[in-house]
């Protein structure tokens, strides 16, 4: 039996006629059934939670999503804090609470700003605190956010819906929640979305989303993220804050920031985000979105990560309508694993519609009352004095915007600086090093590819492709489509196995796929020939965007940001990687496969280093061309190439490094690195005499010779 999966198949069907090109795997003007081929996912596509079996299955998953959000938000490593510094000035009394304005670095020459809301009654010990992340409350710029007012024609209309009780509640929503948590005798720190209200260096929306930032894992969410992180470094350093009794609540974009801090920090013990948690729409600004952030998942997921500490959620007329049929449902079953049904819930107004009401705040002050105070007390929102937006503001004549407030092209050289800087710091110098090194950027590859090595049992051979066809007497040709369990893939395969096959097996990789093994007159190349007349076996796919599975148009990037594409997408580059590693794992279900190679020719060569990376103990020796490719040189979002974060990480280099110590040949890599990086790994790990490089293009040849050896 040549091969247990689709032996059936291929002689069932005794197909041996001659076939105009023989790899190709679908007829003749019929595409390649590949999903990825179709429309990219975008943020207002469907999004559903399975929850998982165990809570083993999910403390995996659980890491694993993680580890994802915390590249993605450039997060990986987490940056060094520097010193806040923080100035909190300008007391202003109320009835029952002071407000104090409030700025701080949270990176050198960026500022968080901020308005902290302190009860003014007496306790005994520390206070529980909740930190308000920024929401899009207009206007966008600096009336907005912080110093939203509806006006009083708005506040009309929301005390007539019932959505509020007083004008000034209506008019100050974000006031009155804060002042509300106040008065029930919580620290309150609300701060800014950068771009609104007292943050200005520069607009919303802006200062990312170039080529740049995305190699170099830099995003406007990211940023946000960061200064949620930092306020929050800020709110626990306060000598009269319980840092065990934090809780985070933020409606729309500042929805998304709770449920993400809760997911990445483990500080927050309880979360309330405000009608943002969905099956639906993800969120749809630049400061909700960034690379790779929800690819493979999803915000009710997300979300899920806070479990089992106490998490609810409001809902209404928006996107988030469903959620207590759709999310809310599934969040119970994985509370269940912990026997903690009872502290997730979710309720909707539909009559209402995108809001943080009164209605809604209710909402959230029993939620917090009972699992911060320990109090299972409904708390009814009491009428309060705002205070006039212009006196909100932390800058006035004596504490005047710092001098050392930088826009975003300087604080994106610094972040870069600091980046490199870290990941510098990380190249091995001893085996506990390069312990640490693997575990750092081999967990960052594994983000960017979104991927990892398939086990055998999760590759299948589409039945809608595939047929026997002998060229010679000596050569079986295999042809088939891979998919993995679930995907909706078809990787066309083609298969050259010599009829006195020793178990050797080399997978052939190009830009030009499978195709690429043939002359113009059909017979194999020289150097896939002398790959059979050593009697191995050959096994070449086209991957993505190649061959057979190459789409009648490029794969579409978002024009206005590539995080709305590559945030649930991946990248060509990284697809490729994926097909590669599906093939990997192809060539090893073999029952006669003994011996597993791989060599990736031309630009094929970086896809072949990351996936061998990627590929663990199951291929023996690796050939790839590095083509002198840098990642650095791709320009435009849309190029096959583009690979983001891989700048921040080491690049190629890197790649290669995580391949040790497994034998690997590097070649035609003049000008890609001084390889010293993938020389050091493959030192320390016992590995130096099975790295093999040259500067020069080596002969396909010499290629062959260095595998067959």
């Amino acid at each position: 039996m040549r091969f247990a999966i689709i032996t059936t198949m291929l002689f069932a069907s005794g197909v041996r006629s001659a076939e105009p090109d023989p790899t190709n795997v679908f007829k003749p003007g019929e595409k390649c059934p590949d999903s990825r081929l179709g429309k990219p996912k975008t943020f207002n596509g469907y999004f559903p939670f399975t929850p998982p079996a165990s809570k083993e299955s999910w403390n995996v998953r659980r890491q694993q999503v993680r580890e994802q959000l915390l590249v993605a938000n450039g997060l990986w490593p987490m940056p060094e804090k520097t010193p806040l510094e923080p100035v909190i000035h300008g007391k202003i009394e109320r009835d029952g609470y002071t407000i104090e304005k409030v700025y701080f670095a949270s990176l050198p020459g960026h500022y968080v700003s901020g308005n902290l809301y302190r009860p003014t009654g007496k306790v005994e010990g520390k206070r529980p605190a909740v930190l308000n992340p920024h929401g899009h409350w207009s206007p966008e710029g600096p009336k907005g956010g912080r110093f939203h007012d509806a006006g009083e024609t708005n506040g009309a209309k929301e005390i007539k819906s019932g959505a509020e009780k007083t004008m000034e509640s209506a008019r100050f929503p974000l006031q009155a929640k804060c002042a509300g948590l106040a008065r029930m005798g919580f620290i309150v720190f609300q701060y800014d979305m950068v771009g609104y209200a007292d943050s200005q260096p520069f607009k919303h929306r802006t200062g990312f989303g170039d080529v740049e930032g995305e190699l170099r894992g830099q995003s406007f969410m990211g940023l946000q993220t960061w200064n949620s992180i930092r306020a929050l470094d800020f709110l626990t350093s306060l000598p009269d804050v319980d840092a065990q009794r934090i809780g985070v609540t933020g409606a729309s974009g500042g929805g998304t920031q709770t449920f993400i801090i809760g997911a990445i920090d483990d500080r927050p013990a309880v979360a309330f985000p405000a009608v943002m948690v969905s099956t639906a729409m993800q969120g749809g600004c630049v400061c909700e979105n960034c690379t790779f952030l929800r690819v493979g998942s999803g915000n009710i997921e997300i979300a899920g990560m806070f479990a089992p500490k106490p998490l609810a959620m409001s809902a209404a007329r928006d996107w988030t309508i469903d959620i207590e049929t759709k999310g809310l449902p599934e969040l119970k079953q994985l509370y269940k694993l912990y026997g903690a049904e009872d502290k997730v819930a979710a309720k909707c107004w539909p009559e209402f519609g995108h809001n943080y009401n009164q209605v809604a705040r209710e909402f959230m002050y029993h939620w917090f009352n009972k699992h911060l105070f320990g109090k299972d007390e409904a708390v009814a929102e009491k009428p309060f004095v705002p205070v006039p937006p212009a006196d909100l503001s932390v800058y006035d004549e004596k504490h005047p915007r710092p001098k050392d407030e930088v826009d975003a092209a300087r604080l994106r050289q610094f972040m870069t600086e600091a980046s490199d800087k870290q990941i510098a710091a990380l190249e091995p110098k001893d085996a506990k090093s390069l312990e640490e090194y693997r575990r750092v950027v081999g967990t960052a590859l594994h983000v960017m590819m979104n991927d990892s090595l398939p086990s055998a049992i999760a590759i299948e051979t589409r039945k809608d492709a595939g047929g026997l066809t002998e060229l010679t007497g000596d050569l079986l040709v295999v042809r088939t489509a891979l998919s993995r369990t679930g995907a909706e893939e078809a990787v066309p395969t083609v298969v050259l196995e010599p009829k006195k096959c020793d178990g050797r097996f080399v997978l052939w990789v190009h830009p030009d796929g499978k195709a690429s093994l043939f002359d113009k007159n059909r017979k194999p190349v020289p150097a896939a020939q002398a790959l059979l007349d050593k009697n191995i076996t050959i096994v070449a796919i086209d991957a993505f965007q190649t061959g057979e599975l190459k789409g009648d148009k490029p794969f579409p990037v978002d024009a206005k940001y590539p995080g709305f594409t590559f945030g649930y997408n991946r990248p060509v580059f990284a697809n490729r990687v994926h097909d590669v590693l599906t093939a990997i794992a192809y060539a090893k279900k073999y029952t006669n496969c003994k011996t597993l190679d791989i060599v990736g020719w031309e630009s094929a060569g970086p896809w072949v280093a990351a996936a061998r990376a990627l590929a663990g103990d199951s291929v023996r020796k690796t050939a790839v061309d590095l083509h002198q490719f840098r990642f650095e040189n791709v320009k435009t979002h849309d190029g096959e190439m583009l690979l983001p974060m891989a700048q921040k990480y080491g690049g190629l280099p890197a790649f290669l490094a995580l391949c040790a110590p497994h034998e690997l040949l590097m070649h035609n890599h003049a000008g890609t690195s001084s390889g010293k990086l993938t020389e050091a790994a493959y030192e320390l790990s016992g590995g130096k005499d099975k790295l093999t490089r040259s500067q020069a293009k080596m002969k396909d040849v010499e290629v062959v010779e260095w595998l067959v050896k």
